[in-house]
């Protein structure tokens, strides 16, 4: 009843709720595909990569007064981190493993680096790494509602193609798809996703709230678009459950939400296993 009060009175809180809800969109989508293509490696690469746009953009905001948001500095930094990955894979001049390690490890330095040089870096810091979505601005909310209209549309225009490369890409070959392509396209998905969860959950956890709502999506579905809606909705549930328990004791956002979808996965997973036997 406090949160719900709050949130009548505070508009930080109102762009909170609505920045998880649009977040969950995107999440509900796109981590159905990562987690059906088992890609969540090169998820949490990008997941990481952010944190360097982030700290430039915070740089040149507070150092210089360039006028650009963490968010876009995160945007720019995962397009660039999938588009090196997908030419990697599709010339195979080097390992991709390698690759998608060397990135993790130089996202999250360059971020370290040019966040010490600003003034103030370290609630900055762990906002950006453990998440706070109350530090969401009316301008951020445009771009995650822009995001999710990108993701939904390109969804919906090659639904049956991703869904081809994620099960059986050999076989999408053989039938003339572009894969290399299609293959581009999804870690674009995936890391335009992955800026919508940075405030609501941050850099750590952002792959937990990924997989786990598609996850137990999983358990009650069987058809892909099925896990999209389900885990949408339910990533959605939880990142306003975690706004609304974390509000009174003061606790992190992001990882009472991580906390929740990770009880709910257990029961379901235990529930189900139950039912099977039975």
């Amino acid at each position: 009843m406090e949160f719900l009060d709050a949130l009548q009175r505070y508009s930080f809180l109102q762009h909170a709720l609505v920045g998880g809800i649009l977040a969950s969109v995107a999440s509900g989508v796109v981590g159905t595909y990562v987690v059906t293509r088992r890609m969540t490696v090169i998820a949490g690469s990008l997941a990481h990569c952010t944190l360097g746009g982030m700290g430039i953009a915070v740089w040149l905001h507070e150092v210089h007064s360039v006028g650009v948001e963490p968010l876009q500095g995160a945007l720019v930094a995962a397009l660039l981190a999938a588009w090196i990955i997908a030419a990697v894979r599709m010339r195979g001049h080097e390992r991709e493993d390698t690759i998608i390690s060397a990135l993790w490890a130089v996202g999250m330095a360059v971020g370290i680096v040019f966040l010490s040089q600003t003034p103030g870096y370290r609630s900055d810091l762990m906002a950006y790494l453990f998440g706070n979505p109350i530090l969401i601005s009316p301008t951020e909310l445009k771009m995650l509602a822009a995001v999710d209209v990108t993701v939904v549309l390109v969804t919906l225009v090659f639904y049956r193609p991703l869904l081809a490369i994620c099960f059986d890409e050999d076989f999408a070959r053989v039938r003339g798809l572009p894969v290399p392509l299609l293959y581009t396209l999804l870690l674009t998905l995936c890391a335009l996703t992955i800026v919508t969860l940075i405030y609501v959950v941050g850099v750590v956890l952002v792959i937990a709230l990924l997989t786990l709502p598609v996850a137990i999506a999983g358990r009650i579905s069987r058809r892909m678009w099925h896990m999209m809606v389900f885990a949408a909705i339910l990533s959605a549930g939880l990142s306003s459950l975690g706004l609304a328990l974390s509000y009174s004791p003061d606790l992190p956002v992001g990882a009472v939400t991580v906390l929740m979808a990770g009880f709910l996965y257990v029961v379901v997973h235990v529930v189900g296993s139950f039912r099977a036997r039975s």
